[in-house]
């Protein structure tokens, strides 16, 4: 589990699921302070299930549907889509239960109460939730990571070092291919008589190389075969650091911690390292 890859919209759905907690344990009805003991939830089994439990279900299967990395499915439906569903039958079953609170219930000899404390504010908690699982699919700023990436601490050129703390961060600078110590700059040479000589020309014709670099995504996104497989190998999380190795058109051939390699096909928004 990743908790970097929960969305705000996710952390609307966690505040709406933990409000309808707290709502079931108040008073479903306004007696107006004409009767006693008046009922919760807790003691409505119908209400209770159809609504608080329900809500706070639904809560779960959407935060579970990021959390994993490969979540399994209920019945061939995806954890995230049965999780929406469930929250707008909770937002439908709450807006019931505040039109018609006490049913064909008399509650101390009172017939057709108010709705409470506890089933107005179950009310508000089940439109919060129902309203965070549809934004989280359709609001670029509900999709947006909870928790950021950690930015680098120093940030470096194209092609430098992943930051501290991440997968594969370099502890010192790594000399390249063959063994010699990279230098920023080259120095002239004295040439005979003793003054320097110009410095070394770049060769002529040579493109520019792809040099890797590590980036994290904003939004979780799905790592593609190299081979054209349209099934995803990986799914990369925000808040970790990938290694891009290579470019593929406009995709990046990006490696992930346990060293798998796929086409990662969109990189709109990508954070470097």
């Amino acid at each position: 589990m990743n908790i970097r890859s929960l969305t705000r919209g996710d952390g609307v759905v966690i505040g709406a699921a933990v409000l309808l907690f707290i709502a079931s344990f108040l008073d479903t009805f306004d007696c107006s302070g004409s009767c006693n003991d008046v009922p919760t939830a807790w003691d409505n089994g119908s209400l209770l299930m159809g609504v608080y439990l329900a809500g706070i279900i639904a809560a779960a299967l959407i935060v579970l549907s990021h959390l994993l990395p490969r979540p399994p499915k209920v019945l061939g439906i995806e954890l995230g889509h049965l999780g929406l569903a469930l929250a707008l039958f909770t937002a439908w079953s709450a807006l019931g239960a505040v039109f018609d609170p006490g049913g064909s219930l008399n509650v101390d000899g009172i017939v057709d109460p108010d709705a409470g404390t506890g089933l107005i504010l179950g009310f508000v908690a089940a439109l919060v939730l129902a309203a965070g699982a549809v934004g989280s699919q359709l609001v670029g700023a509900l999709k947006a990571p909870l928790i950021g990436a950690p930015r680098p601490a120093a940030p470096t050129p194209y092609g430098g070092g992943q930051p501290q703390g991440g997968y594969g961060y370099p502890g010192a600078q790594q000399p390249p291919y063959g063994g010699q110590p990279a230098q920023s700059q080259q120095q002239p040479q004295p040439s005979y008589g003793g003054q320097p000589g110009p410095a070394a020309a770049p060769q002529a014709g040579g493109g520019a190389e792809f040099a890797p670099f590590w980036f994290a995504v904003p939004v979780a996104r799905p790592l593609y075969g190299e081979d054209g497989s349209p099934t995803p190998i990986a799914e990369l999380a925000p808040g970790t650091w990938y290694l891009a190795v290579e470019q593929r058109g406009s995709g990046l051939i990006a490696q992930t911690q346990d060293g798998r390699r796929g086409v990662l096909q969109d990189t709109s928004g990508i954070q470097r390292g």
